[in-house]
């Protein structure tokens, strides 16, 4: 550091209550948005309060330091990145201050969530803030205020949807120290105001000389649009507009003042909505239709088109939301809305009297019901990370993603952008705000090549004559940053741009302001990200990364910045970022991170470094990254990766022997359940071996079965087959040796079910709990022996059964990703099936045990993100049950870390408590709790009075008239226990110092085999 910097840092420390973070994992997680662009801050602030920020800016403008506010970084013209003091608004400064339902007025602070302002004034006042990006369960109002943003329902204002025609007044602080409050003035105040003493007054005289200057020139080339992002508000200071001053700051990036507080304006939110689904021949089609379909005043007119729609159909996630699309290549989502169903209902069917007049043979679909109106709106709000990545387009990037023309011009504006985008043999999905005319496309620009970035430059100022010719914007939503600063002047002059610069110069003299944004920007193909300066390390991996082609260093580029993984509710992804609010802990975070270090020129010790470590390290590789991310990051497998290299330098810690070899440890307790259940369950003895083994004290250890499930399978009399069809049940370690029950009742289940039921001869295991340490060497020999013993089965086409989804999960994703060329691996992972989708599927007309009870259901993470939980879901409701499937997220125990002590298992706990286990707690005791992961049980069993049950024990109850099997078998170790308490205090002691000694002696001679063995199969830094 500088040392103007290290004493900026020194003052900021001292004075600041916020957090101050200048070290390299911090810096790193700031170097990029969701744009193309990168650089390095010089620092982080997160402040507390408004006098906390007023502080940093003095400190920083007494160092002559740049400053750039930040709300929820997902801006995609380079806005939220720069060489700056970082001020992060999310972390603490954040709030609704206040509603007034009379006057339609929210006052908020500007790191506060939009869906936290909607969700505190929709239900109670029956208001909301029209404005709303499809981020809008994580994006800040702050970092909307500093875009200008709109969103889908920005038509509830009419030609009026920006965030600045939603903005009443402004509290600021200029990089001067100046704080005071700007709105609209009369020209009585403005004169008022003039003719005062001091900066406040001085400023005003600027903007009305400057307002008088450039008025002519405002009102000519201002383009008369609903969707006018680019560029300065400057038209907001004339006369017909009131001088608002609040609305003349807002779209300016950051680059002008700090915001402190926002006063916003509120609209009806109605209570009910209907979804009408307008199919076309094509996008064009749909274009063309759209001044027609704005006469029956829709809440929102969105449209999508048919590359859009296909790559959409590549996500289990989506294929409900595309079913209920009528036939089409080309279509409109309308949306409209009433006090009740029946009026909005009416308002939809305003539609009929246009359908005859619209182009084509347009197809009506109207969607009522919530669950499919939420999957249509989901598909058209994951447009961005959706076509991201295609296997026909490859990477696409933003640049010029959001051009605006006026919507009775859009259907030609399209076609005549499409024959851009073939002249320069680009391509592109076109979706968007076509209500409002503004185009959404990510395009697949070659941005890592010489050529590619001359041709990308060349493509910019051709689209930008384009949308220039049909009187639009370059920007109808995501304002100018980088990305189309340069372009300004093809829009508005040189004059205008002249302006701008003098505009922001009255409110930052000395230009340190998020510098070189909108005025005075850089070209647009410097600073990338993956531009010429780009050369991450190589290195060799073990897992194949064939959607990355076989590289890490692009799986680490796949973040989009979209920032999915900070949202509040919904989904599973990110738990570890819904507890502690930290950056590093989301998905972006880490992504950005390790980004970071296969670049090396920030993080330069590659594989070693703590600080990715660390951010890695509260990572519950849950896998929700993997369904619910719009880009499929996979978190989960990217830390293994890391461990795997990691751990080759820096020893394991001893719970990745304790906890990660749990298939060793627990055949070996198998041969003596009762004797080891006393053990870990006696006082003392048991805190002891938790402290040994690296458990948390908090924590409970599972108690194991008296008799294992295939021991109970080897015993049973077997029914006779009589050519029934066979499906092979696989005994997975947790549900052999703790849950045997469950395996009993799928036995009994599939035999009702028609089919002989079989188990491998010989003990195998997916080895799931070694991916959590990095141990992959070990993984993949288990997956090994487990693919030889089941390639007989294989052979024969039998299915196969798993019980526990972490497991089945292993041999659908992971296998296939340690062994891409295998045909055996590939073979083996179509085989096997969760126990609710083989019965769905497989047995389509069995009739199904009922059971009149209610349930509440909480599908495992790996459940939902690898497999889908569809197939369970049919299965429930043939039951009979009265269910809810709980959007619980996960449930914190995620294997073996709610089991690790310090901040692993707070955070397991805090992330149960989000949603399941206050759920569970409020349940009647009639109603039955069903999960199938053992982790999940277990979080439940020992945090709440409940248990859950396998949804095979579910069947199995219905199956018995609610008789289900005695899940408080007997327990042996109460002989051992009984025992033992009867010995002399001496002896008790001395069979503690002998348990104690023989566990580390145990872990020690593991742990020093493996240390020597390891460097055989050691992956190296090329």
């Amino acid at each position: 550091m500088t040392p103007d910097l290290e004493a900026c840092l020194r003052d900021l420390q001292k004075h600041v209550k916020g957090d101050v973070r200048f070290d390299e994992g911090t810096r790193s997680l700031y170097t990029v948005d969701a744009s193309n662009y990168r650089y390095i801050p010089l620092g982080c602030v997160m402040p507390r309060s408004k006098d906390d920020i007023q502080m940093v800016v003095a400190i920083c403008k007494k160092h002559g330091m740049p400053i750039l506010s930040r709300g929820g970084g997902t801006s995609l013209a380079g806005q939220c990145t720069n060489a700056a003091i970082i001020m992060d608004m999310t972390r603490y400064f954040q709030g609704v201050v206040s509603i007034d339902p009379e006057r339609r007025l929210a006052r908020v602070l500007p790191g506060t969530v939009l869906d936290h302002l909607r969700q505190t004034t929709q239900e109670k006042y029956g208001l909301t803030f029209a404005p709303d990006p499809a981020t809008h369960n994580h994006c800040t109002l702050g970092g909307m205020l500093g875009n200008n943003s709109c969103g889908i329902h920005s038509l509830m204002r009419g030609d009026r949807g920006r965030t600045a025609d939603s903005t009443h007044e402004l509290e600021i602080l200029t990089y001067d120290g100046l704080r005071m409050r700007v709105g609209a003035t009369t020209d009585n105040e403005l004169e008022s105001i003039i003719r005062s003493d001091g900066p406040r007054g001085m400023i005003y005289r600027r903007l009305k000389d400057l307002r008088d200057r450039y008025a002519p020139l405002i009102r000519e080339r201002y383009p008369r649009i609903p969707r006018r992002v680019s560029g300065f508000n400057l038209d907001e200071l004339l006369p017909e507009k009131g001088f608002h001053v609040a609305r003349a700051l807002v779209g300016t990036e950051g680059t002008c003042v700090t915001t402190l507080e926002a006063t916003l304006e509120l609209v009806p939110h109605p209570r009910e909505k209907v979804l009408a689904v307008l199919g076309f021949e094509s996008v064009y089609v749909a274009a063309d239709a759209v001044p027609a379909v704005l006469a029956a005043q829709p809440m929102a007119l969105e449209g999508i088109d048919s590359k859009l729609f296909e790559y959409s159909s590549r996500s289990h996630e989506h294929k409900k939301g595309l079913r209920l699309f009528p036939e089409g290549t080309g279509w409109l989502i309308t949306e409209f809305g009433g006090d009740t169903v029946e009026e909005a209902m009416a308002a939809a069917h305003r539609l009929d009297a246009i359908l005859p007049q619209l182009p084509g043979k347009a197809r009506c679909a109207f969607i009522q019901n919530k669950d499919d109106q939420k999957a249509i709106w989901e598909i058209r709000e994951s447009g961005l990370g959706t076509t991201a990545f295609s296997d026909s387009l490859g990477e696409t990037w933003p640049g010029w993603e959001d051009s605006a023309v006026h919507p009775d011009k859009f259907g030609r504006y399209l076609r005549e952008f499409r024959t851009l985008l073939d002249r320069h043999h680009y391509d592109g999905s076109l979706y968007g705000h076509f209500g409002q005319g503004c185009l959404h496309v990510r395009i697949n620009f070659d941005l890592r090549t010489g050529f590619g970035r001359e041709k990308y430059k060349a493509f910019l100022a051709d689209a930008a004559d384009l949308v220039v010719g049909f009187g639009g914007s370059l920007s109808g939503e995501h304002g100018d940053g980088q990305s189309r600063g340069e372009l300004l002047t093809k829009m508005y002059g040189p004059e205008l741009v002249q302006a701008f610069k003098e505009f922001k110069s009255i409110w930052d003299p000395e230009g340190h302001m998020n510098p070189g944004r909108v005025v005075n920007a850089p070209p647009p193909d410097q600073n990338l990200k993956i531009g010429s300066d780009y050369k991450p390390r190589k290195v060799k991996t073990w897992f194949a990364y064939e959607k990355d082609h076989g590289s890490f260093a692009h799986a680490t580029v796949r973040c989009v910045g979209v920032g999915e993984c900070r949202r509040e509710s919904g989904g599973t992804m990110c738990p570890s970022y819904r507890v502690t609010h930290e950056e590093k802990h989301s998905t972006r975070g880490r992504a950005h991170l390790l980004h970071e270090m296969m670049d090396g020129s920030l993080i330069k010790d590659g594989f070693r470094s703590e600080a990715v470590k660390s951010a890695l390290d509260l990572c519950l590789a849950c896998k929700g990254c993997k369904s619910d991310c719009p880009v499929q990051v996979d978190m989960a497998t990217y830390k293994a990766e890391f461990l795997a290299h990691y751990h080759q330098h820096v020893r394991r810690p001893r719970q990745a022997y304790s906890m990660g070899l749990i298939h060793w440890w627990a055949r070996l307790a198998s041969t003596m359940p009762g004797l080891v259940n006393t053990l870990t369950h006696t006082p003392g003895l048991s805190r002891l071996l938790k402290t040994a083994g690296g458990m948390a004290p908090e924590r409970e250890f599972p108690r194991f079965a008296s008799t294992t499930f295939r021991e109970w399978f080897d015993a049973r009399q077997k029914p006779k087959a009589e050519g029934r069809p066979r499906v092979l049940l696989f005994p997975d370690t947790f549900n052999n040796h703790f849950h045997p029950y469950v395996g009993r009742a799928a036995t009994e289940v599939l035999e009702n079910a028609g089919f002989e039921v079989l188990i491998p001869s010989r003990v195998f295991c997916c080895g799931r709990p070694l991916y959590d340490y990095g141990m992959l060497d070990e993984a993949k020999k288990l997956l090994l022996h487990t693919m030889e013993g089941l390639e007989p089965y294989v052979k024969e086409n039998l299915p196969i059964v798993g019980l526990e989804p972490s497991c089945i999960a292993v041999f659908r994703d992971e296998l296939k990703n340690l062994f891409p060329k295998s045909e055996r691996a590939r073979l083996l992972s179509q085989s096997f099936h969760t126990f609710g989708d083989f019965i769905s599927k497989k047995a389509p007309r069995y009739q199904v045990p009922q059971l009149q009870q209610k349930a509440l259901v909480h599908g495992h993470c790996h459940h939902k993100a690898v497999m889908g939980f569809d197939g369970d879901k049919k299965l429930l409701e043939k039951t009979g049950l009265d269910f809810q499937i709980l959007d619980s997220g996960c449930c914190g125990m995620a294997g073996s870390f709610g089991f690790e002590p310090g901040d692993k298992y707070r955070v397991s706990i805090a992330a149960g408590e989000k949603v399941l286990l206050p759920e569970v707690r409020k349940a009647s005791p009639q109603t039955v709790i069903i999960a199938d992961g053992f982790s999940c049980k277990e979080q439940i069993r020992q945090t709440t009075p409940r248990q859950a049950l396998h949804i095979a024990e579910v069947l199995h109850m219905a199956l018995h008239k609610n008789k289900g099997l005695d899940m408080k078998a007997e327990r042996p170790e109460d002989f051992y226990y009984r025992n033992f308490k009867t010995l002399p205090a001496r002896s008790r002691r001395a069979l503690y110092v002998t348990a104690g000694l023989a566990l580390i002696v145990g872990l020690g001679s593991y742990h020093y085999i493996k240390q020597r063995r390891s460097g055989r199969y050691a992956r190296q830094v090329i």
